[in-house]
């Protein structure tokens, strides 16, 4: 009897096993430059190449593109939902509207466009990196009114 080798347990952040490693490099057809563009495409990282370099997850994300699994650019979450009764959320759509971050609906004409909203909050731009509707109206919120202002008074210079 052979003895065989223990499945890995799936870590996320763990280094990339070698199953993944030859998956990969099969679904690439061994060509290195085509594994080098979907390290450089998981890694949001123009220097890297190796598969070696990668985690777990960042290879299941890979290996999910190249098979079809997953669409290229998922659907993410949505940071931009806000609580209609609330005015600070109220405020920072005005804010978007003042900015020109605004996209056509049928029915409303123009609102405040929601995706690019979301968009910033997850950006280094903004000082609250959180979904609007978990963000506390006593510290965070006003973080974030403030820089949509002075966006708004950069435009209106």
């Amino acid at each position: 009897m052979t003895a065989t080798k223990p499945i890995p347990k799936y870590d996320p952040k763990g280094k990339i096993t070698a199953f993944q490693i030859k998956r990969i490099m099969a679904n690439c057809q061994y060509q290195v430059d085509t594994k080098n563009e979907w390290v450089q495409w998981a890694t949001a990282d123009k220097n890297k190449t190796s598969l070696r370099e990668i985690t777990q997850e960042q290879a299941v994300k890979i290996i999910r593109a190249q098979e079809g699994s997953e669409p290229i650019n998922p659907t993410t979450e949505n940071w931009a939902m806000f609580d209609k009764t609330n005015s600070k959320h109220l405020k920072v759509l005005s804010l978007c509207r003042q900015a020109n971050w605004t996209t056509n609906h049928p029915t409303y004409g123009a609102v405040a466009d929601l995706e690019r909203l979301s968009d910033w909050l997850k950006s280094d731009k903004c000082p609250v990196n959180k979904p609007l509707k978990k963000m506390d109206d006593t510290t965070e919120l006003p973080k974030v009114i403030k820089a949509l202002t002075g966006i708004v008074k950069s435009i209106y210079k």
